[in-house]
């Protein structure tokens, strides 16, 4: 194999940022076989991926069911452990090695049925087939409810409606509004036997006939349904001609949750020269409905560049470790992060000791579909220049991305390369999230192989085989911490600096002197890198093993420090959204002085329609009872880290205006109200998050002091 290993080398000098040369003519030279090579490159692994295996093995996995009639394989269930199984044989089968089987602890969700049945006007009986969410809800059989129309279910919404006991009709904008928690926490307070939601927009947009599955991020106790917009239409013209707007339905449900269960993540390798250094390609395989983009053709991705790689012969540096998550769905009851289970348990409690030896993970989702026109590969920071040096040369497919590929940062927390990247792993995914695909078909059942666009998946199956080699013949991670500094430079707002008498000059200089230090740290890894691959495009194993093994410990270094970037400067909002520490009071201290300037100049409608709701959670406070907003705060700042997972001590703070909106709103229509009350109160609000940027700046320069300690050891 030492032809394929030299053509493969000498071919990855596309993409990486050469230093340049001194002898011109060696370069042109060099530059000549370079050329000739690439497309020997791409029929080495291009010519053997087969995108008809990765569609098969895609739609095999629709095997295996919870619910009959909608499919379903949910965190722990039988259907879940059995795909699980399926493409752990798989891994066997197309040569994969080492195919190993890790168990972790999970809270379990079977979805069997949700059968609603009511009779019209005409006696004639209609059966609405409901999708499901993770609660424990068990008809036994047959029974039959009351039900009735609860509008959003608001706290507004139920007041002096009698639900004791009953089933709750509600309409639902989970993109624009809120999730299904708090709507159904409400009618839960309220004494429903639980709700059944109406998807209005925001998903399931494709059909009227669209039922909708998300996680629940709430108790098990507090049943919720999804049903279409055609059946809820017809209930709730019945319930508007009922002279006591409600109506007897028949019900056979059975949704169970069960704490501590069992379920397993599933990977293979293909050993490279060096056993400890990893490059980790994922996939999660649990999935609602068919489930066929959300993410069976992931794992169909995943596994054809495994057989593509393998029947090409392909001999690499390192191990490449194909990983099959479970539980990214959900996978934890009653938490704001209850998805994502299977891989933040892989690499922070299963195989910790990848984080420090990987070089990145891979991973994927929804890509059998063309999101844009340019696909994007979302990335960490650290990843972005690299990235985009690659993409220029990935062969393009006729028919989709005419307009390439764009490289985004920072990673979102909706898919399992989050976890892999706070633990230490650099990673990217490819990205979805900004697709038409959301609103219309994603989590419904009209997530199915109708949806396949095969060049798309061709598209991916390319670049993410030849992104794997890529990275194989990289000596050091290639991490460039400037793209992360220049991105703190920028969100730094001057304005609630001077108002809270922060001096945002010390942030500034720090960033700009750790800044030099990684720009040298990066002429130090290219030039390595540079050299690495030249030593292979010249058949010098020795001189390659020796830069490989001189450069260990610096490669180990930088991802110490990479470690310490996510530890230090990753932090969320309370709506799920990567920020900078600072980033959280910055936005307060605005929101929270504009407020106030308002309220002074008698301005009530200001403040409570653009500024109080974006104050942390207090969204929320507007329309749902003190209880249930209590609930969903606390189980966020009181939960063990165990129960938040990945988002254990990410939120810096929490501002509760609950009292101060629901005055605010009782005044409204109060003429010269006295708002003094009101405004003390968010003056002391104001007070504590201008202390908390001074704490939370103090706090950043230390961290950034400690970053460009680590990297001027490593220049």
């Amino acid at each position: 194999m030492k032809k394929l290993v030299k053509v493969l080398a000498i071919s990855f000098l596309v993409g990486l940022t050469l230093t340049g040369c001194k002898d011109e003519e060696a370069k042109d030279d060099q530059d000549k076989v370079k050329d000739g090579v690439i497309d020997q490159l791409k029929d080495d692994y291009l010519s053997s991926v087969d995108v008809d295996y990765a569609y098969e093995f895609t739609k095999s996995l629709e095997e295996f069911k919870t619910n009959e009639k909608l499919g379903y394989r949910t965190a722990g269930s039988e259907a879940e452990l059995k795909t699980g199984e399926k493409i752990g044989q798989e891994m066997e089968k197309i040569g994969l090695t080492e195919v190993t089987k890790d168990e972790f602890t999970l809270d379990t969700w079977t979805f069997e049925k949700a059968d609603l049945t009511f009779t019209d006007e005409n006696g004639k009986e209609h059966l609405a087939v409901l999708g499901g969410y993770q609660v424990n809800f068990n008809t036994n059989g047959v029974k039959e409810y009351d039900i009735v129309y609860g509008g959003k279910a608001t706290a507004e919404d139920l007041d002096g409606l009698d639900i004791e006991g009953k089933l709750v009709l509600i309409d639902i904008n989970q993109r624009e509004e809120w999730w299904i928690n708090y709507p159904a926490y409400q009618a839960h307070v309220k004494g429903a036997a639980g709700v059944i939601a109406v998807q209005e927009a925001g998903y399931g947009e494709v059909s009227p006939d669209a039922l909708n599955a998300q996680d629940f991020c709430g108790p098990d106790d507090a049943p919720a349904f999804s049903m279409s917009q055609t059946d809820g239409n017809k209930l709730k013209k019945l319930l508007e001609a009922s002279e006591t707007g409600s109506m007897k339905v028949k019900f056979d449900a059975k949704s169970t949750v069960k704490m501590d269960g069992k379920s397993y993540n599933y990977y293979g390798k293909i050993v490279g020269k060096d056993p400890e250094s990893y490059i980790i390609l994922s996939a999660h395989y649990d999935s609602y409905f068919t489930g066929f983009q959300d993410d069976h053709a992931a794992i169909g991705l995943m596994m054809g560049v495994a057989k593509g790689l393998i029947d090409s012969g392909y001999q690499p540096e390192k191990t490449i470790i194909f990983n099959a998550l479970a539980a990214e769905e959900w996978g934890v009851s009653n938490s704001r992060y209850d998805w994502s289970t299977g891989a933040y348990n892989q690499i922070f409690n299963i195989h910790p000791e990848w984080a420090g030896k990987a070089f990145a993970n891979m991973n994927f989702e929804l890509p059998a579909y063309e999101h844009t026109t340019q696909d994007e590969i979302r990335a960490t920071y650290e990843l972005n220049n690299y990235l985009t040096e690659f993409s220029k040369d990935v062969p393009a497919v006729e028919g989709v991305y005419k307009d390439g590929i764009s490289v985004i940062s920072p990673l979102r927390t909706w898919s399992d390369d989050f976890s892999f990247n706070i633990a230490g792993v650099p990673a990217l995914r490819n990205d979805f999230q900004d697709s038409d695909f959301m609103r219309s078909h994603y989590h419904s059942q009209f997530d199915t192989e109708e949806t396949f666009n095969e060049e798309a998946f061709k598209f991916h199956l390319n670049l993410y085989g030849l992104l794997t080699m890529h990275y194989d013949k990289t000596a050091v991670v290639p991490l460039d911490f400037t793209t992360r500094l220049n991105a703190m430079k920028e969100t730094i707002d001057e304005n609630a600096f001077e108002q809270a008498e922060v001096s945002k000059d010390e942030l500034i200089d720090e960033i700009d002197q750790v800044m030099d230090t990684a720009k040298d740290v990066n002429k130090r890894v290219t030039k390595i890198n540079e050299d690495y691959l030249n030593a292979i495009a010249k058949d010098d194993q020795a001189a390659a093993k020796k830069l490989y093994n001189e450069s260990r410990q610096l490669n180990s270094d930088l991802l110490a420090a990479f470690k310490h970037a996510e530890d230090s400067f990753t932090r969320l909002t309370w709506e799920d959204v990567v920020i900078f520490p600072y980033e959280h009071a910055q936005n307060n201290i605005n929101n929270l002085s504009l407020s106030i300037e308002a309220l002074e100049d008698g301005d009530l409608a200001t403040p409570l329609d653009e500024y109080l709701w974006n104050i942390d959670n207090n969204w929320y406070a507007y329309d749902f009872d003190q209880e249930v907003f209590d609930y969903f705060t606390d189980y966020v700042i009181d939960a063990p880290a165990e129960k938040l997972m990945w988002g254990a001590g990410r939120i810096v703070g929490h501002e509760d205006l609950y009292e101060v909106i629901h005055s605010l709103k009782g005044k409204s229509d109060i003429e010269n109200a006295d708002l003094t009350e009101e405004i003390e109160s968010l003056k002391q609000s104001l007070t504590n998050q201008k202390a908390l940027l001074k704490t939370t700046t103090s706090q950043q320069v230390a961290d950034l002091r400690e970053l460009g300690r680590q990297l001027e050891n490593l220049k």
